[in-house]
């Protein structure tokens, strides 16, 4: 048989490429052809339509809305997510066959918003809590390349700042300066005017954080007809002061109004301005009044209420802090309780006027220093006692030292699918265990990514470093332990059956 498939994770790295390439190598051990569309970070190559055609069946391997679903309308489809395709390739092509065998298609669909255009949820298929988690990726998703940007154009403006003014409080006085008095007769010799435009510019990519979230949560549920109310209320929240949480109902508010007011039956004259005129005008009006008239200042006092809590944490409650999101960056490796951990720290970075030691700082190094310890660990417990892993992990393992340094938790992954619950449980511990120690000893972090690379941008980077390595240690150490008792278990059980048989 000859499948298409599409595959997407919310970052658009790891999980988007591996699952394509589990696919690929299952289909080819059963001897089938798997085309993937791989819908990443990088931009899209798109399956050539008279490939489409050919194809018995479709497999949707996604964690956020597939880019012109419409192509695949009229073929036998799963809608899986994309770990499910990681971890299960051959169980995922096996529900792929079963569908075409079946002659279960997805109804004809033309250019449609994508929520109409979605197959229905059946065997295999999204449900509806899993079309709300893709909707929202898809917002973060698009999102956090402005935080990357933003970030380290604002940590590497504070680190000029501090030589430039001749001390710490240099982070300080490059936020108070007028950087339209700085632009307007721009000195290209000094470290100041510099550090201050580097500021400004990450300050500008900080400020569409909340309207490219909001935007494309609802360009997710309704297509192109959600991008206008989609902005305008993310734009409200941050009138308001609403923030993320603001620009997350307003995603969905916008998407789902949008949607509905685009499905109107209205006469043929009018239908050619719908998309342009009527469906931006009355969403924006509705979404608009309803974040700044309605619930935006209840929702700016929650913001507000949260702020002032995690600049309050301090000893032991930021140690807990740190311990609960390292045990969630270690748990499923990427998955949903990983990306929820890293899309609160990553949100907290967007909060304006912070001092270089807030709590939102040390909780963005404590994420990214936890994510980083379940490949490096396997890594090393692969590299100390190679008797344990299979030659096939022995290799995993040299991948995942550059995996797990440029924090891309999925270096895990090889390991965690041929034994789970301990590599699981390993990542756990050691991923607490670093998490806990950045906060008690006082790491920040301003850029939302890059491992090791980005040591320069990182408030007590030994203290960082120091963390990483325990944590990695602890885990390498539960996972030999682990393997080791089911080693000598397996050998005992041998024992006495070799004896009987004998």
């Amino acid at each position: 048989m000859k499948f298409v498939a599409v595959s997407s994770c919310p970052t658009g790295i790891a999980h988007t490429y591996m699952a394509a390439e589990a696919l690929e190598q299952a289909g080819k051990a059963a001897g089938h052809e798997v085309v993937v569309e791989t819908q990443g970070s990088i931009g899209t190559e798109e399956i050539p339509l008279e490939v489409i055609q050919a194809a018995d069946g479709v497999i949707f391997a996604a964690d956020l809305e597939v880019k012109g679903k419409e192509r695949f309308a009229g073929k036998p489809t799963i809608n899986v997510g994309v770990k499910r395709a990681v971890h299960e390739p051959t169980k995922v092509l096996e529900e792929a066959i079963a569908a075409v065998e079946s002659g279960v298609a997805t109804p004809a669909a033309g250019p449609t918003p994508a929520a109409a255009a979605a197959p229905a949820a059946g065997p295999g298929g999204a449900s509806a809590l899993s079309k709300v988690r893709q909707q929202l990726m898809t917002g973060v998703s698009y999102m956090i390349p402005f935080v990357a940007a933003g970030g380290i154009l604002i940590a590497v403006s504070f680190m000029l700042a501090q030589v430039a003014w001749g001390g710490a409080e240099g982070a300080v006085e490059v936020t108070a300066v007028d950087p339209v008095a700085v632009f307007s007769d721009f000195d290209f010799g000094s470290l100041q005017a510099w550090a201050v435009a580097l500021n400004a510019t990450g300050g500008l990519a900080f400020g569409f954080l909340v309207p490219v979230l909001s935007g494309y949560i609802a360009f997710a549920i309704a297509d192109r007809p959600g991008i206008v109310p989609g902005f305008v209320g993310g734009a409200a929240s941050v009138l308001v002061g609403a923030g993320f949480l603001g620009g997350l109902l307003t995603g969905f508010a916008a998407g789902y109004l949008a949607l509905w007011i685009s499905r109107w039956k209205v006469h043929k004259g009018v239908r050619g301005i719908m998309p342009v005129v009527v469906i931006p005008l009355l969403s924006s009006l509705a979404i608009g009044i309803l974040m700044l008239v309605l619930i935006g200042r209840p929702i700016a006092a929650l913001m507000e209420g949260l702020s002032t809590w995690l600049e309050g944490l301090s000893g032991g409650s930021i140690v807990f802090l740190g311990l609960l999101l390292g045990a969630m960056m270690g748990s499923d490796l990427g998955g949903p309780i990983n990306k929820v951990a890293y899309t609160f720290a990553v949100t907290g970075l967007a909060t304006q006027g912070l001092p270089s030691d807030a709590a939102q700082y040390k909780i963005m190094a404590a994420v990214m220093g936890a994510g980083m310890v379940a490949p490096l660990g396997m890594a090393l417990a692969s590299t100390v006692r190679k008797k344990l892993f299979t030659p096939i992990e022995q290799e995993n393992g040299k991948a995942s030292w550059l995996l797990g340094a440029s924090f891309i938790s999925e270096g895990a992954i090889p390991f965690a699918a041929a034994d789970p619950w301990r590599v699981i449980v390993s990542s756990i511990v050691g991923s607490a265990a670093t998490g806990g120690l950045i906060m008690a000893f006082g790491s920040t972090l301003v850029a939302p990514h890059g491992g090791i690379w980005v040591i320069p941008l990182i408030g007590n980077p030994f203290g960082f470093l120091g963390a990483v390595v325990i944590g990695s240690c602890v885990t390498a150490a539960v996972i030999i332990v682990l393997k080791t008792l089911r080693a000598k278990a397996a050998s005992s059980a041998a024992a006495p059956a070799a004896a009987t048989a004998a």
